[in-house]
């Protein structure tokens, strides 16, 4: 397969890639239809437990028995904070919810509009990685491997060499003698 093939066929797998991610994946704060939440306590356990990463995709409607993550109502204790729970029951009030292992139900009766999402994806533990990420000190570790892997895999790549036909012709080394100088050829 030839290089510029190969080229090609990396730019449309990256574009690929991108547009899964724009689709998909793409945060609700730059106007995507997910959420990730880092689970930080035990109220979800078995089903989920502190530092898993969860991510939940909005929809169009709740139903009892599914896990939704929700912003705490305005003007209650903890306004604005996520929590992740399972819907057990709901009226005209809102939702009733619980976490799978607490024995109470939440304070809060929340609404359609305060629901972020329902899970939709778990990954067990990756939220500890991404949460150690957020460190200052980590972050800039991280970006320097990343630089430095970048550097060293851009160093070991080699030349093409000319395609047939190209006007570029290969260097060589010059000698100490002084210019070249076609040769004669006597018939």
């Amino acid at each position: 397969m030839s290089t510029r093939v190969r080229s090609y066929l990396s730019l449309a797998a990256l574009a690929l890639v991108l547009v899964a991610w724009a689709l998909l994946l793409r945060p609700a704060s730059l106007g995507g239809p997910v959420t990730y939440i880092i689970i930080r306590g035990s109220s979800m356990q078995p089903t989920y437990a502190a530092g898993d990463l969860v991510i939940v995709r909005q929809a169009s409607e709740y139903r009892v028995g599914e896990v939704v993550a929700y912003r705490v109502p305005g003007g209650e204790i903890g306004a604005g904070h996520i929590v992740i729970h399972r819907i057990v029951g709901g009226d005209e009030n809102g939702f009733t919810l619980r976490g799978d292992n607490n024995p109470s139900l939440d304070p809060w009766n929340p609404h359609a509009s305060d629901i972020v999402g329902e899970a939709w994806v778990a990954a067990p533990g990756l939220g500890r990685i991404l949460a150690a990420l957020h460190q200052p000190l980590l972050l800039a570790a991280f970006a320097a491997a990343v630089m430095v892997a970048m550097v060293m895999a851009w160093k070991r790549s080699p030349r093409a060499p000319p395609s047939i036909g190209s006007r570029r012709r290969p260097t060589h080394a010059r000698s100490s003698r002084g210019p070249r100088v076609p040769a004669q050829v006597d018939s």
